[in-house]
């Protein structure tokens, strides 16, 4: 079932990405009066799942879902039409109409793609406002992992600044992102009362980016070990653990904390243990079974139920604004991703990746949420890949028509026939990489 939540979700996400950047090829192309052919919603590769002709154009849904395509008269695309391009132009035709007119038909799909994007950031703020994790109420610190205790990082740090900019609201990634993105050279915590400064070694850049530490939280907030809810009929019930009880050991383990006591908990499951918890200042301890999954039947309270959150509501007038900054934000982020691509810092395996990779962005459980979110991502890194100047994609059209217009030059049929095949070749190379990275992931090369 969590496998079909995610594949639903991406089908969902891809589909409303598609028909939304093909409209804004569909709409201009109407209004200038050229003729569309086809409107598709994945790729027809010799047969279609539906199709239906309303006036001049098919509409219709594809088997092959890498995409979806519209078909414009009289132009070479992924279609590869060359026989209609043999004849005589016609004035309904693509290339019959004037390079401004071109030119606003295949920026249409990336401005759409830009704009859905703002938008979804937008509605968003309006609909969910923003909640975030206030770094100053985190009264216990963090606790780090392997790879942040390698950092310099200790249990109980507060931080306090990454790379000169000061830490007001926490997030896990804020480390992951501040040293791989903006080449944070120093982290500042508290400890013990006094300020330290840790000197990030610059081999962490691609240690964090690389897929092999994908899975490290590096550091995470410490909370402690409070049950906020007791499951009806599990052995925490039974052994009269009630809401606000406050773990402190395990079979005479000290484990306060919520990572302590999940890992101890998963040390001795399937096991009787005995457990020790504060009720109202006093310590009781009680036998308890562990099921074969490391639990006892508890929700716990985390930073929302103690506390620690913010929260900041948005009016239409200033959701929008904060839309637009949130793109322009997760856009400069993205850029920074790919110029330590490009200097080395970061590996190409490590940060390229095709379907399972926007796949696994999805939860496994539906949260709309996060669906609009994601999908808001995507349709930003859609426009951004569809502007490349790569032969068949919009950029590589863009770039000719913006050189026919500089020129007065219009390139033969011909070339545009060479020019588009070198672009398949080119966008299919690309895809393959970017899915066999995904497959050599799974496999642990």
């Amino acid at each position: 079932m969590n496998i079909l939540s995610i594949v639903a979700q991406l089908i969902l996400s891809l589909s409303i990405l598609v028909i939304l950047h093909e409209l804004g090829h569909f709409i201009p192309a109407k209004a200038f009066k050229t003729r569309v052919e086809k409107f598709y919603l994945f790729f027809d590769v010799k047969f279609s799942l539906f199709k239906k002709k309303i006036g001049e154009t098919e509409y219709g849904i594809g088997w092959l879902p890498l995409g979806g395509y519209v078909k414009i008269a009289g132009m070479v695309d992924e279609s590869l039409d060359t026989e209609q391009m043999k004849q005589e132009p016609q004035p309904w035709e693509f290339r019959s109409k004037p390079a401004w007119q071109r030119l606003i038909i295949m920026l249409g799909g990336v401005t759409v793609n830009f704009i859905l994007g703002f938008f979804i950031f937008a509605m968003m703020l309006w609909g969910y406002g923003k909640v975030y994790l206030d770094n100053s109420k985190m009264e216990y610190g963090i606790y780090v992992d392997s790879l942040g205790t390698e950092l310099g990082l200790m249990d109980g740090d507060h931080l306090v600044a990454v790379g000169g900019t000061e830490v007001k609201e926490f997030s896990p990634g804020i480390l992951r992102r501040e040293i791989v993105l903006n080449d944070a050279k120093q982290i500042v915590v508290t400890r013990d009362k006094q300020l330290h400064t840790i000197e990030v070694d610059p081999k962490f850049v691609q240690v964090l980016s690389s897929n092999d530490y994908k899975d490290f939280s590096v550091a995470a907030p410490r909370i402690p070990f409070i049950i906020n809810k007791v499951t009806g009929g599990s052995s925490a019930e039974r052994a009269g653990l009630m809401a606000g009880d406050e773990i402190t050991y395990v079979n005479n383990l000290a484990a306060v904390y919520q990572h302590e006591v999940i890992k101890l908990l998963a040390k001795f499951k399937g096991e009787n243990v005995r457990l020790g918890y504060s009720r109202n200042g006093k310590v009781t301890e009680v036998p308890i079974d562990v099921d074969e999954n490391g639990r006892i039947g508890v929700q716990l309270s985390g930073a929302f139920e103690l506390g620690w959150t913010g929260r900041e509501d948005y009016s239409l007038a200033q959701a929008i604004p904060g839309g637009i900054q949130a793109g322009m934000d997760f856009m400069g982020d993205w850029f920074k991703g790919i110029s330590q691509l490009f200097n080395g810092k970061v590996k190409a395996k490590d940060s390229l990746g095709g379907f399972i990779s926007i796949a696994k962005l999805f939860p496994t459980s539906w949260d709309w949420e996060n669906f609009w979110r994601i999908t808001a991502i995507l349709s930003f890194i859609l426009a951004i890949m569809n502007l490349l100047p790569i032969p068949l994609l919009d950029g590589g059209h863009v770039v000719i028509l913006l050189f026919e217009m500089v020129t007065g030059k219009t390139p033969s049929d011909k070339f545009m026939t060479v020019f588009t095949y070198i672009g398949l070749i080119m966008v299919l190379g690309l895809m393959l990489l970017a899915n066999g990275f995904d497959v050599m992931r799974l496999l642990g090369l």
